[in-house]
């Protein structure tokens, strides 16, 4: 189960509040609290508690976040010999409003994540190479993106991408990828459908399908999942949970979904399982916090059997 991960770390700074502030509004808010987050790193965290063997490429800043991240990983098993200290530029920040009902907004000043850079890949290109799985979102360059996913896909590495924050993709970095794990919204700008059920994510994800991917999978929150192949159509339900922070819950949805596929789950297995751990994530606060043990996994898998 060798799992590499290449992505963002950042600190994450939470507050509170009744409502999500309007322009111009300002709202007093409740508890401040900080966490570990940046969506590569919740993936790596996310993967590392779900049983995964995970090495994480990234940089951070050479300032306290930046050391407190790297104690972290340790701390979760993960292989940090490829994260890099950047002298230049502070680690990545981001500004977290969560509401009452869960929900939340989210502010990134990205720091050392926007030079993680195609000669840091390059230098893990072995590793790479190694891996059974390569999983990837959108927090760094674009050019470190596509160098990895061209590296693992020469190799014959399954490549996943969580394409977040939603941008457009062009069909050569589309056609090297194994999955790709959009949102509704997400799904929406790469294919220009409005999905707002699973008959309108089927018809982007045949559209994802048409520009080179194997497999899509669009998340759509607590309604479930829609995947689709060539051969293959399945809804996969939610879980019912009371919410508190939706806060990484696609973040610890990739990185436990990666575990299930390199552990040789069917897709239905897999989303099933990565499912159960988003679920779980939502009801505590923070991002790396709220990822899930693989015991806390299997015990929400059991209970809904």
């Amino acid at each position: 189960m060798k799992i590499v991960i290449v992505g963002s770390i950042n600190t994450d700074m939470i507050v509170k509040v009744p409502r999500i502030p309007k322009t111009g509004e300002t709202i007093l808010g409740g508890k401040f609290s900080t966490a570990a987050g940046g969506k590569g790193a919740n993936q790596a965290v996310a993967a590392a508690r779900a049983g995964g063997d995970v090495t994480f490429i990234a940089r951070v800043g050479n300032d306290m976040f930046g050391k407190q991240a790297l104690e972290d990983f340790e701390s979760n098993n993960i292989n940090a010999k490829y994260i890099k200290t950047d002298n230049a530029e502070p680690s990545g920040v981001a500004l977290i409003f969560v509401d009452e009902k869960g929900e939340n907004s989210i502010a990134v000043a990205s720091g050392a994540n926007a030079r993680l850079s195609h000669r840091d890949v390059t230098e893990a290109e072995e590793v790479i190479k190694s891996a059974d799985i390569l999983l990837m979102q959108l927090e760094t360059p674009m050019e470190s993106v596509k160098r990895a996913a061209k590296i693992a896909k020469e190799a014959g590495v399954k490549v996943i991408l969580n394409p977040a924050p939603a941008c457009p993709l062009d069909n050569t970095l589309l056609s090297t990828l194994y999955v790709i794990t959009p949102n509704e919204s997400e799904a929406e700008l790469l294919t220009d459908i409005s999905v707002t059920d699973f008959p309108s994510a089927e018809k982007a994800a045949f559209i994802l399908l048409d520009r080179g991917v194997e497999v899509a999978i669009i998340t759509m929150g607590i309604k479930g999942a829609l995947i689709k192949t060539r051969e293959l159509t399945k809804i996969v339900p939610g879980f019912k949970v009371n919410a508190v922070d939706s806060t990484a819950a696609g973040d610890v949805f990739n990185g436990s979904l990666v575990v299930a596929m390199a552990e040789g789950k069917t897709l239905e297995e897999t989303v099933q399982f990565a499912n159960a751990a988003a679920a779980l994530s939502v009801t505590k606060l923070g991002a790396q916090p709220s990822a899930p043990k693989r015991v806390e996994i299997e015990r929400m898998l059991l209970k809904q059997a």
